[in-house]
């Protein structure tokens, strides 16, 4: 499979890359700074630009089967995540692509959900104190579950650097035991997620296990 990668020289981001070489997919990466991609660089086929700007979306999305996004939230772009959601299904229609799979929140509230008591707090927490990143995540979700589109928005927890383990725990709308995830488990579940068909139009939560 032929994979479009945005956000890919983040901490999420070259390990998802990374993952998806290793299953034997061919990578075309969205970069600001192609160096930021190390080793990788040379393993992938990259366009520079930005990810809101729809003649770099058109280039990025030709010829690729599906596109998955590690686009990080940053407080310096606050409408960052929906201005990019906006723009890719744009392209995605010209390009003729259906298959989208992103990176949104656990702390994210979704019709259906049943959040456990402290997944409910944490949630609230996040969304009085969590600002314009979190009020950009929750509008990013609205754009996709408007679409016509096969899209699947996975909501971790609080992310740590490390390696997969294997050990992951899932669910459409029941919040995970486990408040954290290795990157590495969030690469390999996106992957999973789209190699799998899983969590088509819904929003799992996901962490690895404790």
């Amino acid at each position: 499979m032929i994979v479009a990668v945005i956000g890919s020289t983040g901490r999420t981001g070259r390990p998802l890359v990374a993952e998806l070489l290793a299953r034997g997919h061919s990578v075309r990466a969205l970069v600001r700074d192609p160096a930021k991609l190390g080793d990788l660089a040379t393993r992938v086929t990259t366009v520079t630009g930005d990810s809101r700007d729809p003649a770099t979306l058109d280039h990025l999305l030709d010829g690729v089967d599906a596109v998955v996004s590690a686009l990080g939230p940053t407080g310096k772009e606050p409408s960052l995540h929906t201005e990019t959601a906006r723009a890719l299904l744009g392209a995605m229609h010209r390009a003729g692509i259906t298959r989208f799979v992103g990176v949104s929140g656990a702390g994210i509230d979704i019709p259906g959900d049943q959040k456990s008591i402290s997944g409910k707090l944490i949630s609230r927490l996040i969304q009085t104190f969590g600002g314009d990143v979190v009020k950009d995540k929750l509008a990013e979700h609205r754009v996709y579950a408007d679409s016509d589109i096969a899209w699947t928005l996975v909501r971790p927890p609080r992310l740590a650097d490390g390696a997969a383990t294997g050990r992951v725990e899932h669910d459409a709308h029941r919040s995970t035991r486990s408040t954290r995830i290795t990157r590495g488990d969030l690469a390999a579940f996106l992957v999973d997620c789209l190699e799998q068909e899983l969590y088509v139009r819904q929003a799992p939560f996901v962490a690895t296990q404790r």
